[in-house]
């Protein structure tokens, strides 16, 4: 009997340790499985992937071999390669057009919404200083200034060189100053400046107000390159453009002075000859000087005085039609100085030439010839032709 129980529990005890050894085996199978899935699943991604170390450590023909197998798996396609990764990266574009599809498709068409029209905006350079794009002038004085400058920024305006006005400019970079308070008759010069960098305009500009309205009144833009006309004067009146005064002296030489537009250009005729050109001053006077020659005493003459805008064009003209007179004989002339009157123009138009202004000066005990005052007569001394 005890024999017959030895010999059983001799048995069991062999079946427990064979399911044992079983389990274990089955369980290394299962992870040495695991394990060659996720080695080869890393080598298709050409992640972690090295050769086996193994490998390295043979000698001889072992080492060709393994040579041989790189090489083979240096030269497979591109796309044999790098399937797998293709196949993601195709999934994830296609799932995230149909999301987006289905975002679009998902919301009702509404036909009433109304689309704004685009908005169509100017690419501009760089902008150096504040500048001026429209200077209007409205009836009774008022005006309106608009301009660009940077984004954002004060833009100080002045006005014959005083404070009137600080703008802030849009994010559009664009500002417009139109006061309140209209402008009287006469002649103004605005400038601008930021207000930050102090960076003035460098350009300015011009606006003469008519008393007789908008329609009179001129604005220029005044360019290191010129003059150019913002607004010209629509319709002109008498008195717009007058000829006050005409000398003939006896050296053969003819000066018109009179008024007209400020900084507007006029040019002298007689007859069908044009003689000259000269610019209106910021006070509305010119003066113009010519050598016309001896003119025949008793023979009919036409003077005509134009005025032109900013594209040449003749927008007044006053003619005088005269008959020559007999010479007196007076070797000197008399003028009566202007406001914005220098020694040097008229010794240009009386004299021919600006720097015998000192002789105009000698004649008239004026000691400093840059100060002359309106309202003074002069005595201009006039040398005869030979």
């Amino acid at each position: 009997m005890a024999t017959q129980n030895s010999g059983k529990m001799g048995t069991t005890k062999r079946s427990t340790d064979n399911l044992i050894d079983d389990a274990v085996a089955q369980q290394q199978d299962w992870l040495e499985r695991r394990r060659s899935f996720a080695r080869a699943f890393f080598k298709r991604l050409n992640i972690f992937a090295k050769r086996n170390p193994e490998e390295k450590k043979v000698v001889g023909k072992p080492a060709v071999k393994a040579d041989k197998k790189a090489e083979e798996y240096d030269n497979r396609s591109v796309l044999r390669e790098y399937w797998f990764p293709i196949l993601c990266a195709f999934i994830v574009v296609f799932v995230t057009i149909w999301v987006l599809c289905n975002h679009i498709w998902g919301h009702s068409y509404n036909s009433n919404t109304s689309v704004p029209e685009p908005v169509v905006r100017t690419v501009r350079a760089e902008l150096k200083t504040p500048m001026f794009d429209i200077v209007r002038i409205g009836d009774n004085g008022s005006i309106v200034v608009a301009g660009r400058w940077k984004r954002d920024t004060g833009v100080s305006v002045f006005v014959n060189k005083k404070l009137v006005a600080t703008i802030m400019t849009d994010k559009n970079g664009e500002f417009v100053y139109a006061p309140t308070n209209a402008l009287k008759p006469g002649n103004y010069t605005i400038s601008l400046m930021d207000v930050n960098s102090k960076i003035k305009s460098a350009d300015k500009a011009f606006i003469y107000i008519s008393e007789a309205g908008a329609e009179n009144s001129v604005s220029l833009l005044m360019t290191k390159d010129g003059s150019t006309v913002l607004q010209a004067p629509a319709a002109l009146r008498d008195g717009d453009l007058s000829v006050s005064k005409i000398d003939y002296l006896d050296n053969g030489r003819l000066v018109v002075t009179g008024d007209g537009l400020p900084r507007l250009r006029v040019s002298l005729k007689l007859n069908d000859e044009v003689l000259g050109t000269a610019h209106v001053s910021d006070y509305k006077h010119f003066g113009l000087g010519a050598d016309v020659g001896n003119l025949t005493p008793g023979d009919e003459y036409t003077l005509s005085v134009r005025m032109h805008d900013g594209d040449g064009n003749v927008i007044a003209t006053v003619s005088h039609t005269f008959t020559m007179p007999q010479m007196t004989g007076d070797s000197d002339t008399f003028y009566t100085v202007r406001k914005g009157d220098c020694l040097w123009i008229i010794a240009r138009n009386f004299m021919r030439r600006g720097v015998l202004f000192s002789v105009i000066a000698a004649r008239n005990n004026i000691k400093n010839p840059d100060l002359i005052f309106p309202k003074q007569k002069l005595n201009i001394p006039v040398q005869k032709n030979k």
